[in-house]
């Protein structure tokens, strides 16, 4: 176009001509554009919901597991609930700023459809107006930027964090807070284009269209549920916790039988915990030595064997020497047994859970002390004997099932009791792809390639799974169907075909597991940015 100095009437018609014919080519591939932010919209609202169904399901399960063993889950449960307030009321807080995106430009759902127009979401002025001012952010944009930023110092706060260390004050956490920092990084950013420092605000949100900026709102509330996922499976166990020194372990008594009659030995093994395979240097109990020389298993587990005391509880203590980095490391240990003059009571217990889980062949140990199993016999819906004490339960319905067990003593009388076990369902699958799962970024090579599969990750059961179908949904593509554990060839077509940076949706995972008699619920979907 003409630079300086006057334009002549013709000059001013030939630029106003370039002005439409550029607009017009703006709003020929907007539209592409802004359909694509709303697919990727409709996805991150779908896949909150479902992040939002298993992170009740888990704080639940922390609430039980705090009930049931408070000394070890009551404290991460008082986080759960934490982290749970501030991130529902920040989510809520994003929930608003979209809500107040869609009043500023009278944007509304179209009810044929239930979903928003999202090509008519084109105004880049709704946020620039209220955020920035030039170079800086308004009082708004600061409130925002701050309301962000506040969330971000919430969580670290109830994980415990060291401001001069800049990591986790507890060890257990210190992965867990650097991913989630990288998650909210809120740098200043770098323009690609003309490599300026834009704050983290600016670089995100100005000049963008409203789609583009809804469906960013919509980024971080996935974040944050993607948070409150991982932080809490982090408090349940489901992570595997590297040990790194001796000092990580602790020394568990492991009786026999939980109960003895009076005059009987008490009989047990000390060991250090998760069974590390580390030869003691000494034994102390009830302040004397012990004689190690034939009591060290394969193990490393020291078998323990003296006189029991009266009727009633008893306690008694010890100490367990090891040699690490050339010192002695001394682990204290204590524990606890009831001497019992007759058995009155069953001991029903399950052997891998406190509950039984519909569907599986659930399995179970059941005895009296001091009856032979052959005159012990126990009884409930769907179960059965498979050896010596050994059952299985497959419950089908209802919230709980008794089991009934009737001993005969040696004198012939017959001791009854039972146990009521509480039935649940079958946990949700996690769907991964290259071996990776929730959201991920991955080359179109992995993509197409790789199996999809689905596993359950912690579970208490390791249970045998296949994929047989699953959706496929490209950016701005309608979603494709897929029967197997592999992209068929539409899929393939659609993944490599799409730019880089697009988004993939992998959900409607659909698994069968062997040995599981009940329909599994579908596998969590996996979001996938292309970077080629």
């Amino acid at each position: 176009m003409a630079g300086g100095g006057k334009v002549s009437a013709r000059q001013k018609m030939i630029n106003l001509m370039y002005l439409v014919f550029i607009a017009m080519i703006a709003m020929n591939v907007s539209k592409d554009v802004l359909s694509a932010f709303g697919n990727f919209e409709k996805k991150f609202v779908e896949v909150n919901a479902l992040a939002s169904e298993t992170n009740e399901r888990l704080i639940q399960d922390l609430k039980q597991k705090a009930e049931e063993k408070p000394e070890e889950f009551a404290f991460v449960a008082n986080k759960a609930e934490q982290i749970s307030q501030v991130s529902n009321e920040f989510y809520n807080y994003m929930e608003q700023l979209k809500r107040d995106l869609l009043n500023a430009g009278n944007y509304e759902v179209i009810p044929e459809t239930g979903e928003l127009n999202y090509e008519a979401m084109d105004k880049t002025d709704l946020l620039d107006e209220k955020w920035f001012t030039g170079d800086r952010l308004t009082v708004e944009g600061e409130a925002v930027f701050e309301r962000i930023k506040k969330y971000k110092d919430d969580i670290r706060n109830i994980i415990g964090y060291d401001s001069v260390s800049n990591q986790a004050t507890d060890a257990k956490y210190i992965k867990a807070l650097e991913v989630f920092d990288r998650r909210f990084d809120l740098a200043d950013q770098i323009n690609s284009k003309n490599k300026k420092s834009l704050h983290w605000l600016d670089y995100n949100f100005q000049g963008f269209p409203a789609i583009a900026s809804y469906a960013k709102m919509s980024a971080i509330q996935n974040d944050v549920k993607v948070t409150e996922t991982n932080l809490y499976n982090l408090f349940i166990g489901n992570t595997l916790d590297q040990a790194i020194t001796l000092k990580n372990y602790n020394a568990i008594v492991l009786a026999d039988k939980s109960a003895f009659f009076a005059g009987e030995q008490f009989q047990g093994r000390v060991v250090l915990g998760k069974y590390a395979n580390v030869t003691p240097q000494a034994l102390t109990l009830e302040g004397k030595p012990y004689d190690l020389s034939d009591a060290i298993d394969s193990t490393g587990a020291a078998l323990v064997s003296f006189n029991v005391g009266n009727v009633g509880e008893h306690t008694f203590k010890g100490v367990f020497t090891f040699l690490e980095d050339g010192a002695d490391l001394d682990i204290p240990f204590e524990a606890n047994y009831v001497v019992v003059p007759r058995p009155n009571s069953a001991s029903v217990s399950a052997d891998k859970m406190n509950v039984v889980y519909r569907g599986l062949e659930n399995p179970m140990t059941i005895a009296f002390p001091g009856v032979p199993d052959n005159n012990t016999v126990a009884s409930a819906p769907g179960m059965r004997k498979t050896g010596n004490g050994k059952y299985v339960l497959n419950p089908t319905t209802g919230s709980e099932v008794t089991v009934s067990v009737t001993a005969t003593l040696d004198d012939g009388t017959k001791v009854n009791d039972k146990r009521v076990f509480r039935i649940k369902n079958i946990p949700s699958p996690i769907g991964k792809v290259a071996g990776k799962k929730g959201t991920v970024a991955l080359n179109k090579r992995d993509v197409t390639t790789s199996r999809i599969l689905a596993d359950f990750g912690d579970f208490v059961y390791d249970l045998e799974t296949s994929v047989y179908s699953f959706e496929v949904t490209v950016s701005g593509k309608s979603p494709i169907r897929v029967t197997g554990d592999k992209l068929s060839a539409e899929a393939q077509s659609a993944v490599n075909s799409a730019p880089r940076n697009s988004i993939v949706v992998i959900d409607n995972i659909r698994v069968r597991a062997k040995g599981v008699s009940v329909q599994i619920p579908e596998a969590a979907p996996i979001t996938v940015k292309l970077t080629n």
